[in-house]
C-alpha cells in the first residue's frame, strides 16, 4: 500500500498534461501511485496518459466511457485510491519539487491528521509567479494537530481540493464524495475541513496553479455558473445532517456562502448579461432561506451582502454606477493631487539649487531605496568615525527606515527634504545612480562606490548584449557617469573595467571596498554572536549559498534541490539561501529540514551572513569577490555556463580562474562537501591566486582612505597592496 496516491483527472488538457503527471513521477519520495483519469477527452490526453502509465508502473489509466465532469472524474479516481493520504492534482498544475516529501514528512511530524494543508503559488502564462496571499495562515507555529476550531481563518483560503493531502481512511469513512456541475470543491472542501477531527499545516509551496491566458473553466461566461446555487444547497444539507457542527459553523458558511455570490455576480464576462437579474434573484433566495441571526458583516462586505438580500438587479446598477462614478472621480482628483506636488517638488529643487551648498553635510544611499548597507553604508559609518563634522544623511524607502542608524538622518524619496539634500549637500554617495533629474553642481562632490567587482558586462559593454541590456538608454548612461567625480575599485581589473564601461572624467579610487572592512576589524566573538543570531546550530558548517540574477530568464532559476542536498550531507550541515534582490520569492519554502535550511534574502547586510558562515556556493555573482577576501572556501556552481555567458558576457572565464571547486551539476557539488574537496588543497591553491588577483587592498581601512582623500584631499599612506593573511574573524575549520 502506498503512502500517497495522487489522482488527476484530464479533459481537453493535452499541451499541459505530460508536465503534470511528470512533476510527480519525479518526485524524490516515491512511494506513491498515481490514478490519471481520462475524462473521455478528445485530444491526446488519454494516450498521453497510456504512454506513462506503460512506462512507470506507477501510473494507473483509467478511461471513462463518456464525460462526466471533473467532480465525477475525481470519484472515479477515488475508487482506484490505495494509498494512506489522498491527493488531487488538476492536470494542468504541478508539483513543485521535493513537495511530496514535505508533506509526508510533515504527516509523520504532526501524528498523521485527517488533513494537512499546504500552500500554492500562481504561475502565470508570462513567467510571472505569485505565492497565494493568505500564506502566512498556514504557519507551524503552535499545537499540531488542531481543529478547525483552533484556527478558523483557514476558511479564508482559496477553498479548493488540491491543496489539502486527505487520510483516506477518513474520506471513506465520512463518506465524502464530489457532485456534477461547476463549483464541486465547494460541498467537498467546507465539509471535509469541519468534520476533520485534526488538522495540521505546512508552510510551503506544493503546487504550481497554472494560470492560463485564456482563463480556466470558471472563467467563461456560461449559465452553468447557477450551479453555486445548488453546491451551497448540499453544504447546508451537510450541516443540517450534523447538528453539532451546524452550531459552530452555520454563521460562517453563511457569511461564505453570501461573498462567493457576491463575487460570482459582480465579476464580469461570468453570467449572461440575461441571466444577471435572475441570478439575483435565486441569490436572494437563498439569503433569505439559509440566513442566520447573529452573522456578524464586516463592513467591508456590508454593501455587497445587501446587494444580495434586496435581490434587485436595477439596485445593484444603480449603486454600481453612483460607485463607479465615485471611483472615476476620486482617480481624477487624486492625478491632479500627484502632478501638483510633483511640479511644486520640482519648484522647491530648482530654488534649492540656487542656494549654497552646505559644505558639512552628506547624503547616501544604495540600490534604489533599499536600507543602509553595501559601500555606501559603510562609508557612511567611516564619515562619522573620520570626518564627524560632517552631518550625514540616508535615502530610503519608509519601509528601510529601521536599518539606518540612529545618528544619521532619513530622507524619505521624493520628499521636500530628500530634494532640498540633493541639491545642497556637498558630497553624494551612492552605488548606483541618484533621480536622473539631479542637477550635479560645481561645488558638489559625487561619490560612485559601484556594488561588486564585475565578472558579467557593465555599462557600455553591454550594448552588444540586448538580452542583459533590455532597452537600456546609453545615452542616460553616459549622462549619469559624467556627474561622478570619484568611483571606487577594489583591484586593477575593476578599474580598467569601470574606465573602460563608464568612460567620463571622475577619478578612480582604487582603495579596496569599505563594505569589506569590517571583514577585517570583526573578531571571533562577533561571528559567533551573528552564528546564534541567524539560527545556525552550534558547530554546524553554514554554507551561503546566494545565486545572482539571469538575464535570459524572467522568471527566478531554482537549479538546486536544497532540501536534497541537505538531506544527503547528513545533520552536520546547515544552508543559509540569499535570493538575488530582483527576484520578490525565496529560493525554497520551508518543508523537511527546516531547521537547516535557512532563508536570508531579507537580511539587510550580506556582510553579517558572509562573516556567519563557513563556505560560499555560488554561480556567478559578485559576492565571491568579496567573499575571498574572508579566505574562506568558495565552492562555484556553474551549470548553465554558456547559456550566461552568452546572455549577458564576461570579462573572463570564470571556469578557468575560479575561486576554489567548480561544480557543473548538483550531483558535483554534493561530491564536493560530502568528500572535503570544498575545503581541499587544491581549493585552497585556487582560492589563494584569486584573492591575489582580486583582493589586493581588504586591510581594514578602505572607508578611512576614502574619506581622506574625498573630505580632506589627502593622498592616503597604506593604498599599495597589502600583504596576504586570513581574517582574525576566520573561524576554525569544522569537522
Amino acid at each position: 500500500m502506498p503512502r500517497f496516491s495522487v489522482i488527476v483527472p484530464a479533459y481537453k488538457v493535452q499541451a499541459y498534461l505530460h508536465p503534470c503527471l511528470a512533476s510527480v513521477l519525479e518526485q524524490d519520495f516515491t512511494d506513491l501511485e498515481v490514478i490519471a483519469v481520462d475524462d473521455c477527452s478528445p485530444d491526446a490526453c488519454g494516450e498521453i496518459i497510456d504512454e506513462f502509465a506503460a512506462r512507470d508502473a506507477r501510473v494507473r489509466a483509467v478511461h471513462l466511457d463518456e464525460n462526466v465532469g471533473l467532480g465525477r472524474a475525481r470519484n472515479a479516481g477515488l475508487k482506484h485510491a490505495t494509498g494512506d493520504y489522498v491527493l488531487f492534482l488538476d492536470s494542468d498544475d504541478t508539483l513543485t519539487p521535493g513537495a511530496l516529501r514535505a508533506i509526508a514528512d510533515r504527516v509523520k511530524e504532526t501524528g498523521s491528521p485527517d488533513v494537512l494543508l499546504f500552500d500554492y503559488a500562481r504561475t502565470f502564462w508570462d513567467g510571472r509567479e505569485v505565492r497565494n496571499q493568505f500564506a502566512h495562515l498556514l504557519a507551524q507555529d503552535g499545537p499540531a494537530p488542531f481543529t478547525l476550531a483552533d484556527r478558523p481563518g483557514l476558511l479564508k483560503l482559496l477553498m479548493v481540493v488540491w491543496n489539502k493531502a486527505y487520510s483516506r481512511e477518513f474520506i471513506e469513512r465520512e463518506g465524502f464524495t464530489f457532485p456534477p456541475g461547476y463549483y464541486e470543491d465547494t460541498p467537498w472542501t467546507y465539509p471535509v475541513l469541519m468534520a476533520a477531527e485534526s488538522l495540521a499545516t505546512l508552510d510551503r509551496v506544493c503546487v504550481h496553479y497554472r494560470q492560463r491566458r485564456g482563463g480556466n473553466i470558471l472563467g467563461t461566461t456560461s449559465r452553468r455558473h447557477f450551479d453555486i446555487f445548488d453546491q451551497y444547497e448540499r453544504v447546508f444539507e451537510f450541516l443540517d445532517q450534523h447538528p453539532d457542527l451546524d452550531a459552530q459553523w452555520r454563521a460562517a458558511m453563511f457569511r461564505r456562502m453570501v461573498d462567493h455570490l457576491s463575487t460570482l455576480f459582480t465579476k464580469r464576462g461570468r453570467l449572461p448579461r440575461r441571466s444577471r437579474a435572475e441570478f439575483l434573484r435565486r441569490a436572494r433566495g437563498h439569503y433569505g432561506r439559509y440566513r442566520t441571526p447573529g452573522a456578524r458583516v464586516s463592513s467591508r462586505t456590508r454593501l455587497r451582502h445587501a446587494l444580495v438580500r434586496l435581490g434587485t438587479h436595477r439596485t445593484y446598477r444603480a449603486l454600481w454606477a453612483a460607485m463607479a462614478v465615485g471611483r472615476r472621480l476620486s482617480r481624477r482628483l487624486a492625478s491632479a493631487r500627484r502632478t501638483l506636488r510633483a511640479a511644486a517638488l520640482q519648484l522647491h529643487y530648482r530654488v534649492q539649487l540656487r542656494l549654497p551648498v552646505r559644505e558639512n553635510e552628506a547624503v547616501f544611499a544604495s540600490y534604489w531605496g533599499r536600507g543602509h548597507g553595501c559601500n555606501p553604508g559603510a562609508l557612511e559609518e567611516a564619515f562619522r568615525v573620520h570626518a564627524p563634522h560632517v552631518r550625514t544623511s540616508w535615502i530610503a524607502a519608509p519601509e528601510h527606515h529601521h536599518t539606518i542608524p540612529s545618528a544619521t538622518r532619513p530622507l524619505t524619496p521624493g520628499t521636500a527634504a530628500y530634494w532640498t539634500a540633493l541639491a545642497r549637500s556637498k558630497y553624494l554617495v551612492n552605488n548606483v545612480n541618484f533621480d536622473r533629474r539631479l542637477v550635479k553642481r560645481r561645488e558638489q562632490v559625487f561619490v560612485q562606490t559601484q556594488h561588486g567587482t564585475p565578472l558579467k558586462k557593465m555599462g557600455l559593454d553591454l550594448q552588444d548584449h540586448p538580452a542583459a541590456a533590455r532597452g537600456t538608454d546609453f545615452a542616460q548612461l553616459l549622462r549619469n557617469a559624467d556627474k561622478w567625480d570619484y568611483v571606487l575599485s577594489s583591484n586593477r581589473h575593476s578599474t580598467l573595467t569601470w574606465e573602460r564601461a563608464y568612460p567620463a572624467a571622475y577619478t578612480t579610487l582604487e582603495y579596496g571596498y569599505p563594505r569589506n572592512d569590517r571583514f577585517r576589524t570583526a573578531g571571533p566573538q562577533d561571528t559567533a554572536r551573528l552564528r546564534e543570531t541567524l539560527g545556525i546550530p552550534r558547530d554546524s558548517i553554514a554554507i551561503l549559498y546566494a545565486p545572482t540574477h539571469r538575464d535570459y530568464r524572467i522568471t527566478q532559476r531554482l537549479p538546486l534541490d536544497l532540501e536534497r542536498m541537505l538531506r544527503t550531507l547528513g545533520p552536520r550541515f546547515t544552508l543559509l539561501t540569499r535570493a538575488h534582490h530582483s527576484y520578490a520569492a525565496p529560493l525554497t519554502g520551508t518543508g523537511a529540514g527546516a531547521a537547516r535550511l535557512i532563508d536570508v534574502s531579507d537580511h539587510p547586510s550580506v556582510e553579517t551572513l558572509c562573516l556567519a558562515s563557513d563556505a560560499l556556493v555560488t554561480d556567478y555573482s559578485s559576492l565571491m569577490f568579496d567573499y575571498a577576501a574572508l579566505d574562506r572556501p568558495i565552492v562555484v556552481h556553474a551549470d548553465d555556463w554558456e547559456a550566461y555567458e552568452a546572455a549577458r558576457g564576461t570579462y573572463f572565464d570564470l571556469r578557468s580562474f575560479p575561486p576554489g571547486a567548480v561544480a557543473r551539476s548538483e550531483d558535483e557539488l554534493i561530491d564536493i562537501f560530502a568528500t572535503g574537496h570544498w575545503r581541499g588543497s587544491r581549493s585552497a591553491q585556487l582560492r589563494a591566486a584569486f584573492r591575489e588577483r582580486f583582493c589586493p587592498y581588504e586591510d581594514g581601512r578602505a572607508g578611512e582612505r576614502v574619506v581622506r582623500r574625498v573630505v580632506f584631499g589627502e593622498e592616503p599612506l597604506g593604498a599599495a597592496a597589502v600583504p596576504h593573511q586570513s581574517p582574525a574573524s576566520a573561524p576554525a575549520p569544522r569537522v
